[in-house]
């Protein structure tokens, strides 16, 4: 187990982070990254099933142990914390935040790596409920999160070194076919990363985000499912690498970004995606 190492930004405090769709996959692999770091996490996710999509959410006991472990490996009473709220809930991510705040102090990262996926039809076929539900969760979540958690990154006193970051993915820029509703979320998370980016400048917050390829996540499965694949590993043969990405690589990448250190990028959407996009 690796020891979290102190963080701390300019001002010499710990460092604090939002992470939504905590409970598992990439959010899940994010939290313990940040926990190896020393940071403190609000870990937030909605820990029930959604009853449109034909596939499991994580659970609350899902969400729970990943809080022990990240807390765990942070060593500090409290440094980690579970939450539960849906990202199509403005007020409640608010609330989020908030608690964040009022536990730590402030917010010095809000990370955004709740997602769904549906799909299987063409466009046209494709229930309207589970589009409203794949473009509420995939892009209406990280809007949701962005007007919660940028006004207290800017609270932080300068000089600041907030960062708020998405995960997008490898269909923001490539046509896949029966996940239309999908490949146009994951576009308008690079979108609004770049116009956020473009709209903080010179304030010290930046705004990145990541793009994995296909990465061994309960979403993959589902993936899989939709188009009748017994093995999701199948997709790992488009990568590259020759390989299925595993959650805690994507993972590496957002701590990366979340460091205080890392002032030079903002507006950026950086593949991680095992050579996908080549």
């Amino acid at each position: 187990m690796a020891r979290a190492r102190h963080v701390a930004n300019s001002t010499g405090h710990r460092r604090v982070a939002v992470v939504t769709g905590a409970a598992r996959g990439i959010g899940a692999a994010t939290v313990l990254a940040l926990a190896d770091r020393g940071w403190s996490v609000l870990a937030v996710d909605v820990a029930a099933d959604d009853s449109v999509l034909p596939y499991a959410m994580g659970t609350k006991q899902e969400l729970l142990a990943v809080a022990t472990e990240a807390g765990g490996r942070v060593n500090r009473v409290g440094a980690v914390r579970p939450f539960v709220a849906d990202v199509r809930d403005a007020d409640a991510l608010r609330a989020a935040v908030a608690e964040a705040v009022d536990a730590w102090g402030g917010l010095d990262a809000a990370i955004a790596a709740a997602g769904v996926i549906a799909g299987g039809v063409p466009l046209w076929d494709m229930p309207i409920e589970q589009e409203r539900a794949v473009l509420d969760v995939c892009l209406g979540g990280v809007t949701n999160l962005a007007r919660a958690a940028v006004p207290a990154l800017l609270d932080r006193p300068a000089p600041r070194s907030g960062r708020f970051l998405a995960v997008a993915s490898a269909a923001a820029t490539k046509g896949l076919p029966q996940l239309a509703a999908y490949c146009a979320a994951k576009a308008g998370v690079a979108g609004l990363i770049r116009a956020l980016g473009a709209e903080l400048g010179g304030t010290g917050v930046t705004a990145n985000a990541v793009s994995p390829g296909s990465t061994d996540t309960a979403i993959l499965d589902e993936t899989a499912r939709l188009y009748g694949f017994s093995d999701p590993g199948r997709f790992g043969g488009q990568q590259p690498v020759g390989r299925l990405l595993a959650p805690g690589e994507i993972a590496a990448v957002l701590a990366f970004l979340a460091g205080a250190d890392n002032s030079a990028m903002t507006g950026a959407v950086i593949p991680v995606d095992g050579g996908l996009a080549l």
